[in-house]
């Protein structure tokens, strides 16, 4: 159990450094960079399917669509089956053209059908928009 709970520590650390340097260089162009933190909360039973989705398509399609992703976390105790993420986009208007595109695409709109075949994955979503102070690490 410790080697396993050290292997996420490690991931999570690794996800973080590499957002960090890999995101430093446009921090100096893009002011009106924004932040999107998304949590879904599945369905009883239905977060091992939700993660899957994830990582085999939308993750993906996230990045086909200018999307950014910063991480993708669950919590510790996760009694109420969150997925919680962090998405970057320039502006408010990449924001809303990227999604656009992702959920007209022809690609998502067939990984989602079939992942909901035996029932919807996602009983809410919650976003909240974010921009990086002036002392943060990533803007």
């Amino acid at each position: 159990m410790l080697i396993k709970k050290n292997k996420y520590i490690l991931l999570l650390a690794a996800l973080i450094v590499s957002s960090v340097f890999g995101l430093e260089s446009v921090q100096a162009e893009d002011k009106g960079r924004v932040f999107e933190m998304r949590t879904y909360f599945a369905n009883e039973g239905k977060l091992k399917e939700l993660n899957a989705r994830f990582r085999d398509y939308t993750v993906e399609l996230f990045k086909k669509h200018g999307m950014t992703n910063i991480g993708y976390w669950v919590p510790t105790d996760n009694k109420d089956n969150k997925l919680v993420y962090i998405l970057a986009y320039s502006s408010k208007e990449a924001r809303e053209k990227s999604w656009k595109g992702f959920l007209n695409d022809p690609d998502w709109k067939a990984a989602y059908k079939a992942s909901i075949k035996d029932g919807r994955l996602v009983k809410k979503i919650e976003n909240v928009f974010l921009k990086g102070t002036d002392f943060s690490a990533i803007k």
